[in-house]
C-alpha cells in the first residue's frame, strides 16, 4: 500500500526564492535548524525560529523536532483555510541538515516543506571561508546577530 507522502517531496529553493515565499505568503514559517551557538553567534535569517535538528553537546537528531514544528503550527497556521499546510522552510548552513529535516517532516506527513539551498553560510571557498559564493547572508538577506 503506498502512503500519501511517498509522492511528496522537500522542495529545494534558492534563498532568494524563500525570501519571496516568506513575503508573499504571512503564514509562512522559517525555521533555523542548526545548533544554538551557530544560531546566536554566526547569526540567522530575521524572523527565523530556532528548533535545531542537532545540538550540542552530543550532536543527535533532536527527537522532539517534529513536535515542535507542530507545536509551532498551532493555533490556526496550521492551515491556509483551503485545507493547504502552510509553506515550512528549513535553513541551515549549507543546505544539508536542512534537507534530513524537511525528509522526516515529510515521513511525518507535512506536505508543504522547502529546503533553501546553499543555507544561511553556503559551502566553502578555496580559502576555507563560507559566505564569500553562496547562501543567505551572501545573497545580501536581511539578518541578525545576537
Amino acid at each position: 500500500m503506498s502512503n500519501k507522502s511517498d509522492s511528496i517531496e522537500v522542495k529545494t529553493i534558492s534563498p532568494t526564492e524563500a525570501k519571496s515565499i516568506l513575503d508573499s505568503e504571512p503564514k509562512s514559517l522559517l525555521v533555523d535548524v542548526r545548533s544554538h551557538m551557530e544560531f546566536l553567534f554566526i547569526g540567522h535569517p530575521v524572523g527565523a525560529v530556532h528548533i535545531p535538528w542537532i545540538d550540542e553537546p552530543d550532536w543527535d537528531i533532536n527527537p522532539n523536532f517534529v513536535r515542535e514544528i507542530r507545536q509551532l503550527l498551532l493555533g490556526g497556521m496550521t492551515h491556509d483555510g483551503h485545507s493547504k499546510q502552510v509553506p515550512v522552510l528549513l535553513i541551515c548552513r549549507s543546505g544539508k541538515r536542512s534537507k534530513e529535516a524537511g525528509d522526516l517532516l515529510i515521513l511525518e506527513g507535512f506536505e508543504n516543506v522547502y529546503n533553501i539551498d546553499e543555507g544561511f553560510e553556503g559551502e566553502l571557498d578555496a580559502d576555507h571561508h563560507r559566505s564569500t559564493s553562496g547562501g543567505w547572508r551572501f545573497a545580501g538577506l536581511p539578518w541578525e546577530q545576537c
